[in-house]
């Protein structure tokens, strides 16, 4: 006797430009020259950055890094397609949404030279400190959309995490609450097929991250995460559904770890060169600047233009951070807790840290 079926469910894939920068006409998005000349500043900022954060940690002069090198168009993409007013809850490797969204570029390279008062946003951007801890800004997202839902704010959250952190309860938790209560957040999922040195099939024996979804009541769709311009579309309908009350959607952007994990990783010990140059061909930059000289929006002296006022902002801004004078040495005590215990205080005088 056949088995009655009350549920099935599909999983869709969106891509836009392709690996050679050829346009679907009808998936793309009504975006005017300024805003597909926007995005492309974006990740060329977001690009000259990395590149000069990676130069600076090895003359010692920042922390560990974790380089984004590869996604930048899943960062940017889904940044720029958000409202002002909506609230992100970034991992660690979200260096390309914080410059999207316009944070100040000095006070990222202040947080990588491991002052967390890097972390302070602007008073009028509404973006939490980069999470390190795996998974745990997930929960902190869906709780602030409740509150959204209570308050009847039409503003959304976005969070942002790895293939790793899919592994996490935090996901778990955090797709089951937003399904049952409607939340008017956003999942995205930057699938770079590694997490340090486990490759994504140790994650989750199923084909996708994004039909995981499913299991919550929650819509979910996996994008091609090297094309900017699919990562925004489907970003913004998913902005728009959680406007109206819709409530969640997951999007997995399918994408690629192009560098070490971070720069205290050697990732040449769990994956092979031919691996990396086969993604190397399909990054995003380089499909969208070919998107872009085809439609004669780009050309050489623009493009010029654009990647010469990105090195000029991020050479200021070393200048800036590095004339930052350093936080006081007691405050990795004095902040640990709503009152000082005894100990506490002992400790801070005999090291001799304050007066």
């Amino acid at each position: 006797m056949p088995l009655k079926i009350i549920k099935t469910f599909d999983v869709k894939f969106l891509q836009i430009i392709d690996e050679s920068g050829r346009a679907d006409a009808g998936l793309l998005p009504d975006l005017t020259t300024e805003e597909l000349l926007k995005i492309y500043r974006a990740m060329i900022l977001s690009r000259t950055f990395n590149r000069m954060a990676l130069a600076l940690q090895r003359e010692g002069r920042i922390g560990t890094y974790a380089s984004i090198l590869g996604q930048e168009g899943a960062e940017t993409g889904s940044a720029l397609a958000l409202e002002k007013g909506d609230w992100i809850f970034p991992s660690f490797r979200e260096t390309g949404v914080f410059i999207s969204r316009g944070y100040p570029l000095w006070r990222m390279l202040r947080y990588w030279r491991g002052d967390e008062r890097g972390m302070e946003a602007p008073a009028d951007m509404n973006i939490f400190p980069m999470s390190v801890p795996v998974g745990s800004q997930i929960t902190h997202a869906v709780g602030a959309a409740m509150a959204m839902n209570i308050k009847k704010d039409k503003n959304i959250a976005v969070t942002y995490f790895g293939d790793g952190g899919s592994s996490r309860g935090d996901f778990h938790e955090g797709l089951n609450f937003a399904g049952v209560f409607k939340a008017p957040v956003i999942f995205i999922c930057q699938n770079n097929q590694w997490a340090i040195s486990l490759p994504r099939n140790r994650q989750s024996a199923a084909e996708t991250i994004a039909q995981r979804a499913a299991g919550y009541g929650v819509p979910g769709i996996q994008v091609d995460g090297n094309d900017v311009v699919a990562v925004y579309a489907a970003t913004a309908r998913a902005a728009e559904r959680a406007r109206a009350g819709e409530g969640p959607t997951l999007i997995e952007c399918f994408t690629y770890r192009l560098d070490d994990h971070t720069t205290a990783d050697d990732s040449s010990r769990y994956r092979t060169d031919e691996d990396v140059a086969k993604w190397q061909k399909k990054e995003p930059l380089i499909r969208y600047k070919i998107f872009l000289e085809n439609k004669g929006i780009l050309n050489k002296e623009l493009d010029k233009e654009i990647t010469d006022e990105a090195e000029g902002l991020v050479k200021a801004a070393v200048t800036e951070a590095e004339a930052v004078a350093p936080p006081a040495p007691a405050d990795i005590i004095k902040y640990t807790s709503a009152t000082l215990s005894v100990r506490q205080k002992k400790d801070i005088k005999a090291l001799k840290w304050e007066k």
